[in-house]
């Protein structure tokens, strides 16, 4: 609890003693009877003017800068109305309740923007320059690219950079959602905002702090409250209409009956302040904002950065998602996965191809390395000769090896097996002779599988794929998965044709997301309804191209922020239809004077209470 709301606290508690010691203590005997409205009056006013005097003082300075019709107002009319026409306990009650209301406005909202707070925690305070044989700390923003920055066991990460020397695991929670920690070695990207837990670590910078990951994410979550969504609209424009109608509802209320039906003025009087009391709008204006900020604090703490309560709004009518493949279902990283050798053993044949390609930095390339696993030996390694678009020629231990695509047997007249096994082939020949074939392939996600059956189970009706892949490659993933379509062979350019082509069969409310990397699908990002990008740790194209990020990599979490955001919706449309059915109750029991000043009071504050203990729910969503 904040000092503030420890003050708010203990003066409720106060006013509440004096109240209910005034109401208790016996005047009839001790104040003669002329002096007892004055006594009590006197009296009252000290529980009223601790409790309520800066709602009073804010009602005053909002008339004055030209802002009358809001809640303070409301309260402040009905309560000194109440004083006015002798329901001195009833007034101070109605200050002391809406009070309490406010308290609970306040710790909701607090406890909401804990999850955000503790993501501003990413802040860096300084970074570690190594100068005259010790460390001096600077500001982030001094450092420039390419200086070399130490943090020690324990110190946030400062500005993104490579790793020069040192090995350590990095603490990613607050970015990521990931409790398990990442390990970095010489030469691993690094990114502002994570713990080093370990080792000592000399950092390359490669990213000034205006441009860093750290920066550009604080930069998204304070500016996520400023893109509303349309029942936050609705409700901000409908209190603007709303306050005034019932203001000037309660004034006829208050002057008509007595001056056209002869009836008692302050019976109407008491109906007209009892209007006022039952009808601020605090649950709807509290309620529904709380809703929306605590979705995107409850989203932020599981890894899932959402732009603004308009995105989530967005998300939770998403019938259609799109996918692009490489990097977002699956790793982006290839690998050998089969080796058909003909003629020599599997390890002979993983051996020639590494070596002829032992020179190439191509993907392709890297992976048969990785596979091979030993250290390239450059000795047995001759003439090297590139052929693009066809693959490479190389002498190793004396034979001239062939490494390449079909088209390199084609073009050297080598007699070979095809292979019709999705994902790439790599085709050997040793000395002019097929020696047979390896596949390289992009393996699919741990999670991919999960979260396209979590997505359906959802109620998300169709599961698209997106790629530039051979028809085989994308069919097989596409399979594999559970996915409803599959479109390959794509460019840039048909990616966007295809999600267009999808959008015009929706229809009504219908939402589409596309789910990319946020570097090369930012057209079509763009174009969807919601964009979702792979945030891979922060890349600073996914935050740009992207209306929801994912901070990690991993496809499961959308059906985690789908979950949030119809819970979230669903908590906003309880509160709307609870907050006015009861609203419109009581008002209808107020005007024709059957509701008390007590009830008048659980119709404002016990709702606003209900309804922001009911938007706090959202809080607890786990992944």
């Amino acid at each position: 609890m904040t000092k503030k709301q420890k003050k708010t606290l203990t003066r409720i508690i106060i006013s509440a003693i004096l109240l209910g010691a005034f109401m208790l203590m016996p005047t009839t005997a001790v104040i003669p009877e002329k002096w007892q409205m004055w006594w009590q009056l006197g009296i009252m006013l000290i529980p009223y003017l601790l409790i309520g005097k800066d709602v009073v003082w804010k009602a005053v300075r909002n008339i004055l800068h030209g802002k009358v019709f809001d809640e303070n107002f409301l309260m402040s009319i009905a309560t000194v109305g109440a004083m006015v026409i002798g329901k001195y306990s009833e007034g101070v009650a109605v200050m002391l309740f809406y009070q309490v209301g406010e308290l609970f406005q306040s710790y909701a909202v607090n406890r909401s923007r804990q999850s955000i707070t503790e993501l501003m925690d990413i802040r860096p305070d300084y970074a570690n320059i190594e100068e005259d044989g010790g460390l001096r700390q600077v500001d982030p923003e001094e450092v420039r690219i390419g200086d070399i920055i130490v943090v020690k066991a324990g110190e946030r990460i400062p500005l993104d950079g490579k790793v020069a020397s040192g090995t350590s695991l990095l603490d990613t929670s607050a970015l990521t959602g990931e409790s398990v920690p990442r390990e970095v070695v010489p030469g691993s990207d690094v990114i502002s905002g994570c713990i080093n837990t370990s080792g000592l670590l000399r950092i390359e910078v490669t990213r000034e702090f205006q441009e860093s990951t750290v920066a550009k994410i604080l930069d998204l979550v304070e500016n996520a409250s400023s893109k509303k969504a349309k029942a936050e609209n609705f409700i901000t424009k409908f209190a603007g209409y709303y306050t005034p109608v019932v203001v000037t509802a309660a004034l006829l209320l208050a002057v008509i009956p007595p001056l056209f039906l002869g009836l008692a003025w302050g019976d109407w009087v008491n109906r007209a302040l009892m209007f006022l009391v039952i009808s601020c709008p605090c649950a709807l204006v509290i309620s529904i904002p709380l809703s929306f900020f605590g979705g995107i604090g409850g989203a932020s703490k599981c890894g899932i950065l959402v732009k603004g309560s308009n995105y989530l709004e967005a998300l939770a009518d998403m019938t259609t998602i799109v996918f692009d493949k490489t990097g977002t279902l699956t790793k982006g990283v290839f690998k050998v996965t089969n080796l058909y050798p003909a003629g020599m053993k599997k390890e002979e044949l993983l051996q020639y191809a590494a070596l002829a390609e032992s020179y190439s930095d191509h993907p392709i390339s890297l992976s048969l390395k990785e596979a091979y696993g030993r250290k390239m030996d450059a000795e047995r390694i001759g003439e090297v000769e590139e052929i693009p678009g066809h693959g490479v020629s190389a002498v190793v231990d004396g034979h001239r090896v062939l490494a390449g695509n079909l088209k390199l047997m084609k073009r050297m007249d080598i007699p070979y097996e095809e292979n019709s096994v999705s994902g790439t082939v790599v085709y050997v020949a040793v000395d002019d002779k097929f020696a047979g074939s390896i596949v390289i392939a992009d393996e699919v996600k741990e999670d991919a599988k999960a979260a396209i059956a979590a997505l359906n189970e959802a109620g998300v009706r169709k599961t698209v794929m997106l790629t530039g892949d051979r028809r085989e490659v994308g069919e097989e993933v596409a399979s594999k998965l559970g996915l409803d379509q599959v479109y390959t062979e794509l460019l840039p350019g048909d990616k966007v044709d295809k999600v267009e082509e999808l959008l015009q069969n929706m229809n009504g409310r219908e939402q589409l997301a596309f789910v990319g990397d946020g570097i090369n699908d930012a057209p079509v990002l763009s174009r969807a309804d919601i964009g979702i990008a792979m945030g891979a740790m922060g890349s600073d194209a996914a935050i740009e191209a992207a209306d929801i990020v994912l901070m990690d990599d991993e496809p499961s979490k959308i059906a985690v922020a789908v979950r949030i955001a119809r819970k979230t919706l669903r908590i906003v449309r309880q509160n709307i239809v609870f907050a006015l059915g009861v609203k419109a109750f009581f008002l209808l029991l107020g005007a024709f004077g059957v509701a008390t000043m007590w009830e008048a009071v659980f119709a404002d504050v016990g709702v606003s209470v209900i309804a922001i203990l009911n938007a706090t729910r959202i809080l607890r969503t786990e992944e």
